[in-house]
């Protein structure tokens, strides 16, 4: 007599099943993460430990490198260089978040509908997109004391001629308002996207209230565009900081280096002709990376502090 074979109906026990079928669900979200962080890895912190450690080095990039503990950074305190470099750096910083609000102002008229609204948005939105050196160069031309735009709006009103880029006390704010036209255009389409996901019943229970005009902003917009506000101040930032293209550009740190900021600063001391002190070029990214960090923690700071208490 034969008999049939029964299946065996039942899963086998998660004693017998593989490692990866028990960690399914945890694992694969870390496997698709697995080669951003090695990128990330590979690109962003192992360079940020390469500088920390080449700062205690004097070093050419060719011969071998000697030791020399904090020695950079104590000559980073008796240079006068670094110093207009830093305080060339607050000013960017304090001006450069100009953009911020500029661009919330703009954001919010590009958000009505007028005719014409298309046009208007298109010319705002064009800077965003053009190259920083293209924006150093039109800046350059429009600043030229001989045929530069600026020096015949002058004229016309019998107002002396303006070196902007030629004179020390003026030069580092022409550059700032060269970045200024792009870095308002980003925050703008921030702002914009942002007004898209404002809640219009909000907005209805606040008229109803009677809140118009700028308690209507105060009080129920810019309250809803913080997303886009934490993102428009570290990108300002970030971006007041490494500036250095449009410095290169305009004026290559003159006039007498008065316009040099500390990514620049660390350029000519590191990969410059004049410069091939990697030890000090990388004291100086220190620095910077240090400060940059501080403004970063803060903004996360704050964010983590704000969605706890919520």
């Amino acid at each position: 007599m034969t008999y049939a074979t029964v299946p065996d109906r039942h899963p086998p026990s998660p004693g017998r099943r593989g490692w990866y079928k028990r960690n399914e669900i945890a694992v694969t979200p870390w496997l698709f993460l697995a080669p951003a962080i090695l990128f990330f890895l590979f690109y962003v912190i192992f360079p940020i430990y390469q500088s920390f450690t080449v700062s205690f080095y004097s070093w050419d990039g060719l011969s071998e490198p000697t030791y020399v503990g904090l020695e950079n950074y104590r000559e980073l305190m008796d240079d006068s260089a670094f110093e207009v470099s830093l305080w060339n750096n607050f000013k960017w910083l304090v001006l450069y978040l100009l953009a911020i609000p500029v661009g919330l102002m703009i954001a919010l008229f590009l958000n009505q509908t007028v005719t014409g609204i298309r046009l208007y948005k298109s010319l705002f939105f064009f800077p965003f997109v053009i190259s920083q050196v293209v924006v150093g160069l039109v800046f350059t031309w429009f600043y030229d004391p001989t045929f530069g735009l600026l020096n015949t709006f002058l004229g016309w009103f019998g107002l002396p001629t303006v070196n902007v880029l030629g004179d020390p006390t003026l030069a580092t704010y022409g550059i700032i308002a060269a970045g200024l036209w792009p870095q308002t255009a980003y925050c703008m389409i921030l702002y914009l996207t942002g007004l898209n996901a404002v809640d219009p019943e909000q907005i209805e229970a606040g008229r109803l209230d009677g809140a118009k005009g700028a308690r209507m902003l105060w009080y129920i917009i810019i309250p809803q565009l913080k997303p886009a506000t934490f993102i428009a101040f570290v990108v300002t930032i970030i971006g007041a900081l490494r500036s250095f293209d449009l410095i290169s550009i305009m004026t290559n740190g003159g006039p007498f280096g008065q316009t040099r900021v500390l990514s620049f600063y660390m350029f000519e001391k590191a990969l410059s002709e004049y410069g091939f002190r990697m030890g000090y070029g990388a004291a100086i990214a220190v620095v910077l990376f240090l400060i940059m960090l501080c403004f970063i923690a803060y903004f996360l700071w704050s964010m983590w502090k704000e969605e706890k208490g919520h």
